[in-house]
């Protein structure tokens, strides 16, 4: 079974057990931009807590947030963990967008796929994983993301090397796919709920996986 055949059916078994995810979970292309930077080192419920406290404070808003000081910023996503640090990452990110986009989000959603990347990582503080996020999830640009979850359940699969580096990874999915966003959207979430569930780091619950004997 070549490569792009195991995919499909990997993608096809997930979608069967766990249906439709509608992920990334957000109102807005600014709120998933905002949330796929607080996720980081953290769980989804605090990363919601977070930006829960800036639409209480009215403040999700490109132009609020630039505007907002650092500390006043970071006790608002407090929740999140690290948020001294997540404050200056995303103050970065919304600085970039506006010196290098004029502040128009929308704009700066709409540029070609390489140019937003370039664009994200070069930013200090956005990695890989939340360039790619906010790429897919919030500028629809068909880009597949790779996480923790994506290692684990490709390498007991043996679809993924230990060595494989983030790119490596993800031009398995890149080089064997339609370029699609919709389907890179769903595969990620479906991956993320496999690995929540049953591939865990430790004492995976493989009796009754939807990958059981694949």
């Amino acid at each position: 079974m070549s490569t792009a055949q195991r995919l499909q059916e990997l993608y096809d078994r997930l979608l069967a057990a766990y249906g439709p995810q509608h992920w990334w979970p957000g109102e807005t292309p600014l709120e998933i931009m905002v949330g796929a930077v607080l996720t980081q080192n953290t769980n989804w419920g605090n990363v919601v807590k977070a930006i829960n406290n800036l639409k209480q404070a009215g403040l999700l808003s490109l132009e609020a947030l630039a505007e907002l000081p650092r500390e006043r910023l970071a006790q608002l996503i407090r929740p999140s963990g690290y948020y001294n640090l997540k404050a200056g990452r995303l103050a970065n990110l919304l600085a970039m967008i506006k010196q290098r986009y004029g502040g128009d989000l929308d704009y700066f959603f709409s540029r070609p796929l390489s140019e937003l990347r370039q664009s994200l990582l070069a930013t200090k503080g956005i990695g890989p994983e939340t360039a790619d996020s906010i790429a897919l999830y919030a500028a629809g640009q068909p880009i597949f993301v790779v996480d923790a979850y994506t290692f684990r359940i490709l390498g007991r699969h043996g679809l993924a090397d230990e060595d494989m580096g983030y790119f490596e990874l993800q031009e398995v999915f890149m080089d064997h796919l339609p370029p699609e966003a919709p389907l890179f959207n769903e595969f990620h979430g479906l991956l993320v709920q496999l690995g929540k569930q049953r591939c865990k780091r430790s004492n995976p619950l493989c009796p009754g996986c939807p990958l059981e004997g694949w």
